[in-house]
């Protein structure tokens, strides 16, 4: 069984900066790409940022250069550094990691985490 664990969801002002972790736990061989997605209410659940297993990025427009997605170096922990916040930042930002049973290749298996609020109101 795999765990996916967000935390660090919280209330902040517009232009503060707040940091999310999520924790990859259970029985598997490595942790290929691990995601940040969010969904506002009433909207579809968008791509934040992710990073792969060789440290490659990849952000949505919207966060770029705001956003800073990383990973520890044991590969199971993946957090999002969100500077200059705005109020269109808020939603429920979900962790997603690809999990495989192989060191070599991906299995297939995906996992999402439960969720955490970020709510950017003054």
């Amino acid at each position: 069984q795999v765990q996916v664990v967000e935390s660090g969801g919280a209330l902040v002002r517009p232009g503060g900066s707040l940091r999310l972790s999520c924790e990859v736990s259970g029985n598997f061989a490595k942790i290929f790409t691990m995601a940040w997605y969010r969904q506002a209410p009433g909207k579809q659940r968008d791509l934040v940022a992710l990073i792969n297993s060789d440290g490659i990025t990849k952000y949505g427009d919207s966060v770029k250069g705001r956003f800073t997605i990383s990973r520890t170096s044991a590969e199971n922990t993946v957090y999002l550094q969100m500077n200059s916040l705005k109020p269109e930042d808020t939603a429920v930002y979900y962790c997603n990691a690809d999990v495989s049973a192989s060191t070599t290749y991906f299995t297939g298996d995906n996992y999402w985490g439960q969720g955490t609020q970020v709510t950017v109101s003054s």
